[in-house]
C-alpha cells in the first residue's frame, strides 16, 4: 500500500506539473511572440522613417533576424533586407483604409521558410500609400530548449518531493498498522490476554485498534464459554455413562445375584439423560448451523393446549389463553420452546405452573410462571447460557440438562423474537414475545 500509494501520488503530482508546465509555456510562447512581433513593428516603423525622409537605401541592414521589404505605390519591391534581395514581395495583404498596421501569421510566406508573424505598416507619400512588410520566426510551442530544459528539471524535483513526502507520510501513518498487524501475529489460543496498541490520535486507525481490541475480548469470552461448554459437556456425558458402567460392572462381578431388570431399568434413566443430552446438543448444533425453518401459522392457544394435554404434569398447571394470537414461524420449533418452558417451570414449581398467552400492540406474549423460588435479577441472562444451572437460588434438578433454556432462546430470536425473564411477585417469570401474523 505505501508503494502504491507513493506511486499514485508521483503520478497526480507529474499530471498536475505537466498542466502547470504547459500553461506556463504557452504563457511564456504568448509572451515571446508578442515581443517577436513588437520588435518587427518597430523596425518596420524605423523603414516608415526612412520612407518620410526618402533616405530608403536599396539593401536594408538586418534588424535582429527580421526580414524586410519595402513596397511602393506601384507595389515594386524597392528595397529589402539582404536575405529578401531580388525576392517578390513576401505578402500580399494591406493594411485596412482606417489603419496603418496589420499582422498576419503566414506559413510559410511566399519568399520565405517556416511560419512567420508578418506586420504590413502603411506609409503615406504624396505619390501614393507605400508598405513596408516586416517578417519575424514564430516561437515554437517550448519557446526554446533553455525554458523547456528549466520547466522539466523543476517538475521532475516537484513529483521527486511529492513522492518523498507522501512515502515518509504513509510510512508514518502505517506504523501503528504495522505494530497491531505485528501483535495480531503473535496472539494465539492460548494467550489471548494480549491486545494491540491503541495510538493516540483520534483518528481511523485507533479506532480500527479499539474494534480489534473489542473483537479480541468477544473471541476471549467466546473461547472461554467453549472451553466451559466442553469442560461442561464432558462433565454432563461422563455422569450417565460412569453409572451406566458402574452399574454393568457390579451386575458382572456377581451375576448370579445380580437384579438384571433392576439394573436395565437404571441402565434406561442414565440412557433416557444420556439421550436427553445427546439430542440437546444436535439441536443446538442445527441451530448454530441456521437449519432452515418452515414458515407456519401457529396459534400460540392452540399450540398451548396441545402441549399440555400430550402427558400429564406433576403440578398443577392454571392457564390464560386469548384466543387468535397468532404468529409465523415452525410450528416444531416453537412446541420445543414451550415444552422446554414448561418442563423448567415443573421442575421448580412447589405446586402450581401459569400460562398466559395474550397480545400485546403487535407482538404475542407467551408467559410461563411457576411459583417457586425464582431466580436473582443477577442471574437472568446467566441461565440462557449452555450447561448453567444455578445451585444457590434453585435445586440442581436431576432431570435437566442445563441446555433447555439456551436452546428457547435461540429459538425465539430466529423467530425475530426474545425471550427474557421479568419480574414477578413469586417464582420465576419466562416471557416470550414473537411479532404477530399480520391478520
Amino acid at each position: 500500500m505505501r508503494g502504491r500509494l507513493t506511486v499514485m501520488a508521483a503520478a497526480i503530482t507529474a499530471i498536475v506539473a505537466v498542466c502547470v508546465a504547459v500553461l506556463a509555456l504557452a504563457a511564456a510562447r504568448g509572451r515571446a511572440t508578442d515581443y517577436r512581433k513588437e520588435e518587427a513593428t518597430a523596425a518596420a516603423l524605423r523603414v516608415v522613417f526612412m520612407i518620410k525622409r526618402d533616405q530608403v537605401p536599396a539593401r536594408l541592414a538586418s534588424a535582429k533576424g527580421n526580414a524586410i521589404q519595402v513596397l511602393n505605390p506601384k507595389g515594386e519591391v524597392v528595397a529589402s533586407t539582404p536575405s529578401l534581395a531580388g525576392r517578390p514581395p513576401m505578402a500580399t495583404f494591406r493594411p485596412p483604409a482606417d489603419a496603418i498596421t496589420a499582422h498576419r501569421v503566414l506559413c510559410p510566406p511566399r519568399v520565405l521558410s517556416g511560419c512567420r508573424e508578418v506586420v504590413a505598416v502603411r506609409a503615406f507619400q504624396p505619390d501614393g500609400d507605400w508598405i513596408v512588410y516586416a517578417a519575424t520566426a514564430v516561437p515554437p510551442w517550448y519557446v526554446n530548449m533553455t525554458t523547456l530544459l528549466r520547466m522539466l528539471v523543476v517538475s521532475l524535483l516537484i513529483v521527486a518531493l511529492a513522492a518523498g513526502i507522501t512515502w515518509r507520510a504513509v510510512g508514518r501513518t502505517l506504523a501503528p498498522v504495522d505494530a497491531i498487524r505485528a501483535e495480531l501475529a503473535e496472539i494465539a489460543v492460548t494467550d489471548l490476554g494480549r491486545r494491540v496498541p491503541v495510538p493516540g490520535g483520534q483518528d481511523e486507525i485507533r479506532m480500527l485498534a479499539e474494534t480489534v481490541n473489542a473483537t479480541l475480548d468477544r473471541l476471549a469470552a467466546a473461547v472461554e464459554q467453549m472451553r466451559q461448554f466442553a469442560s461442561d459437556a464432558s462433565h454432563d456425558l461422563r455422569s450417565p455413562i460412569t453409572a451406566m458402567r458402574t452399574q454393568v460392572e457390579d451386575a458382572l462381578l456377581y451375576p448370579e445375584d445380580a437384579d438384571w431388570p433392576a439394573a436395565g431399568r437404571a441402565i434406561l434413566v442414565s440412557l433416557d439423560r444420556l439421550q436427553a443430552i445427546v439430542t440437546d446438543l444436535l439441536t443446538l448444533a442445527m441451530l448454530d448451523a441456521g437449519a432452515p425453518q418452515t414458515k407456519d401459522t401457529v396459534d400460540l392457544a392452540r399450540l398451548v393446549e396441545a402441549e399440555l394435554e400430550r402427558r400429564p404434569r406433576a403440578v398443577r398447571v392454571v392457564t390464560d389463553l386469548a384466543p387468535r394470537v397468532q404468529v409465523t414461524g415452525d410450528q416444531l420449533g416453537l412446541a420445543r420452546l414451550l415444552t422446554n418452558l414448561v418442563d423448567n417451570a415443573e421442575r421448580h414449581a412447589s405446586a402450581q405452573v401459569s400460562v398466559t398467552v395474550r397480545a400485546e400492540g403487535d407482538m404475542a406474549v407467551l408467559q410461563v410462571l411457576d411459583d417457586g423460588a425464582g431466580i436473582a435479577p443477577e442471574h437472568w441472562e446467566t441461565v440462557f447460557q449452555r450447561f448453567t444451572r444455578l445451585d444457590a437460588s434453585r435445586k440442581r434438578d436431576a432431570g435437566g440438562t442445563g441446555l433447555g433454556l439456551p436452546i428457547s432462546r435461540h429459538i425465539a430470536e430466529a423467530h425475530g423474537g426474545t425471550l427474557t425473564i421479568e419480574e414477578s411477585t413469586a417464582g420465576a417469570c419466562f416471557v416470550l414475545r414473537l411479532p404477530l401474523r399480520p391478520q
